[in-house]
């Protein structure tokens, strides 16, 4: 198994662009004729969050294995406006077997926007591969 330690953390930084906003998703979508506001979308900080908590592990990893994002539980505390940097941070907090769990957070310019936790499970990645092509019909 991986060399993992609880209290491993990592951190990236990111500014926040209209295509990562909830503007830009109600946009791509023909369907729903809405409008939302231009400030950083909770599905993109929740995207940047798995990040994040991918690269804290990945280089501890034995070789061959990758982390999959299983689970989110993620509150968006404020709004974000185009322009702004935004910090996401990762902090390993529980491992059981497998399953790693991780704290994590997120920070604008002017405070916390983003809090909560996000589970990972490590897994082969030839078995992972071979699962997915599979399920899609090119084995």
């Amino acid at each position: 198994m991986a060399q993992l330690q609880i209290g491993m953390s990592h951190e990236w930084q990111y500014t926040v662009t209209h295509a990562l906003t909830a503007a830009a998703i109600a946009e791509s979508d023909p369907h729903n004729g809405m409008t939302l506001p231009a400030v950083w979308s909770t599905p993109d900080m929740i995207a940047r969050m798995e990040i994040v908590s991918a690269a804290v592990v990945t280089p501890h990893l034995e070789p061959g294995h990758i982390t999959v994002g299983a689970r989110n539980e993620v509150s968006h505390l404020a709004a974000t406006p185009v322009g702004m940097v935004v910090r996401v941070r990762s902090t390993l907090s529980h491992v059981d077997g497998r399953k790693l769990t991780f704290m994590v957070e997120a920070f604008d310019e002017k405070e916390k926007v983003g809090e909560g936790v996000h589970v990972r499970y490590i897994v082969d990645r030839a078995k992972f591969d071979a699962r997915l092509a599979q399920k899609a019909g090119r084995e």
